[in-house]
């Protein structure tokens, strides 16, 4: 698990607002299949009190993640 410095300086965002996109490096994105069953979804936008509403279609293209199984 990353430290919140560690988190701080490979994406550029505070814990609790890690946009996934927009990182100051180059990090791999895991979107959990289990989340396209909603129309929309929200992901952090930079700030921990803000989010963005994107469909899980388009989360997946702007990541270029990899679709996994996360939740047990």
């Amino acid at each position: 698990m990353a430290s919140p410095d560690d988190v701080k300086r490979v994406t550029g965002y505070t814990i609790g607002g890690v946009s996934p996109v927009g990182h100051l490096e180059k990090v791999k994105i895991y979107l959990d299949s289990t989340l396209d069953r909603f129309e929309d979804i929200y992901a952090a936008a930079g700030h921990p009190n803000c989010v963005f509403k994107i469909s899980f279609n388009d989360l997946h293209k702007i990541t270029d993640s990899e679709i996994e199984d996360i939740v047990e």
